[in-house]
């Protein structure tokens, strides 16, 4: 009887140019399966912090899948052309449906993680299946070698397709749920375009392409809907109604209104309620201009919000304010929309103010002549993964000196001292083996508990304690006050963070996972 591989998949039943344009598909695939990969690292990152963590462990999982997946492989004999067409409507499907089925998880349940690695496992094997299949078609119509070469290489440079096109492409402009369900399409298309391709093989091919074009509709219908679905996710996940809602090539935001006050949130984490922010903001800039009163040219890293660089307006001796943040989506939103520009009051509509957006950190590094300043508020987010924990070490405090006059000072916030202890001494303590001299303080803000901050300069300095007048919160007291640890907030010995190591970011995720 012979082998009943090569009675079905013979050489003669498949039609030389259209096993060449069957490559055409292995680079689809591999494109396909790399996005999903990373659509699950992004999520995964979005909605639990520490990147490399989530990225380490989504890829591993991925990886060790898709070998589980080659290997399964082998236990499939016959009718290996209708098991390819399955499985790209498997993948389609899974594939296409994981970001948004694992943002409904997020949202609804507690079982985020589960339903995470579930669904990196069962894209891995089915993608894992992939390839050994389809060289096992194709291994009558080419050379061992030659086949080899042609599929791996493929493979490869739909690799690294699709590593590009995500970045610079794919989350700008689709975001994570139309992009998974995009390349979903493309997967379903491939399996489409193989019953034809393979149309020796395959025998009667209605009810197939049939199925091809059922899956092709669900996915299409979703990614039509997939903004009102982004939307309804949403509002499952903040408790107030949402006024605006963006994805900018950086991270998710998101504005709220709701009990008299709006909110903005970052990747699903707050950043200010309107209702109080006024007290982290007194706070972050005036005590430091309370250390060097008349600063006339100050850098804003971070908040680009705008309302720091408020208060930093209320003194009339500024000439020039410098404000570097990463995603022009954020600072046109404060300059543009009409609640948020209300609430900074025209901050970075003012004529002293330049908006620069860039990498803090490559900016300052970069940073050639001009003037020292005399001031540098640090706005940044929490150190929650490493490519903001990276702003909270000595090779960034060492350069943010460079910029400053030699007695000039930083303010910095520095998470909070009652939530997340060691996290915050430890940016104290970074900030001292970098040259600084010190000086920490805290205050509570309701819609964040007690907050902390860290007064720098590269000489000696008192603490501050004359406000400006007519502030919401500060007075001289209260400024006073900010300066004086109650015992359960005292300093506790920590390591420095460095670039190499970001000891910080693991002890800010401890501390704060176990409050959540």
């Amino acid at each position: 009887m012979g082998d009943p591989e090569v009675l079905e998949e013979g050489a003669s039943e498949v039609q030389p140019l259209k096993a060449s344009l069957l490559f055409i598909s292995v680079f689809i695939i591999a494109a396909c399966g790399l996005v999903y990969e990373l659509v699950a690292g992004t999520l995964a990152s979005y909605l639990l912090g520490d990147s490399v963590m989530q990225f380490s462990t989504v890829i591993g999982v991925y990886l060790s899948a898709m070998g589980l997946g080659s290997y399964l492989s082998k236990y499939i004999h016959r009718g290996l052309a209708q098991r390819f067409v399955d499985l790209e409507l498997a993948v389609a499907l899974v594939g296409g449906f994981s970001a948004p089925l694992l943002f409904q998880t997020f949202a609804r349940t507690h079982a985020f993680r589960p339903a995470l690695y579930l669904t990196v496992v069962v894209i891995g094997v089915l993608v894992g299946l992939e390839i050994p299949l389809l060289m096992r078609i194709l291994r009558h119509q080419v050379r061992f070698k030659d086949l080899v070469a042609q599929v791996l290489t493929l493979d490869y440079i739909g690799a690294l397709a699709a590593s590009l096109l995500f970045p610079l492409l794919l989350m700008p402009k689709l975001g994570l749920v139309r992009t998974s369900l995009a390349f979903g399409l493309l997967n379903a298309g491939v399996g489409l375009w193989s019953t034809y391709l393979l149309r020796p093989l395959l025998g009667a091919t209605f009810a197939m392409r049939l199925r091809c074009g059922v899956v092709i509709g669900l996915l299409g219908a979703a990614f039509l809907g997939a903004n009102w679905f982004t939307l309804a996710v949403e509002e499952e996940i903040f408790t107030d109604e949402i006024v605006y809602a963006k994805a900018s090539p950086y991270q998710r935001i998101v504005m709220t209104r709701g009990r008299g006050s709006f909110q903005l949130f970052l990747n699903g984490n707050l950043q200010f309620s309107s209702a109080d922010e006024y007290r982290y903001h007194e706070a972050l800039v005036h005590p430091a201009f309370a250390v060097k009163p008349g600063a006339k040219r100050i850098l804003v890293c971070g908040g680009g919000d705008g309302l720091a660089v408020r208060e930093i307006l209320r003194h009339p001796g500024v000439e020039e304010v410098v404000l570097v943040d990463l995603d022009p989506a954020v600072t046109d939103l404060a300059a543009k929309m009409p609640l948020l520009r209300e609430l900074n009051a025209g901050a970075l509509l003012d004529p002293r103010v330049k908006v620069v957006n860039a990498d803090a950190m490559v900016w300052i590094a970069e940073r050639k002549g001009g003037a020292p300043f005399d001031l540098a508020i640090v706005d940044f987010p929490d150190p929650n993964t490493y490519a903001v924990g990276k702003l909270f070490t000595t090779r960034f405090y060492k350069l943010l000196k460079r910029q400053l006059t030699p007695d000039g000072v930083a303010a910095i916030q520095c998470t909070s001292p009652l939530m997340a202890r060691r996290a915050f001494w430890c940016i104290n303590t970074t900030v001292e083996a970098s040259g600084f001299q010190a000086r920490p303080y805290h205050l509570a803000v309701p819609s964040f508990s007690v907050w902390g901050f860290v007064l720098a300069s590269p000489m000696p300095f008192e603490v501050p304690h004359q406000a400006l007048p007519d502030l919401r919160h500060l007075t001289d007291d209260a400024m006073a006050a900010m300066f004086v640890f109650p015992k359960d907030m005292e300093r506790v010995p920590t390591e420095v963070n460095r670039l190499d190591n970001q000891v910080l970011v693991h002890l800010y995720s401890e501390e704060w996972n176990r409050w959540s």
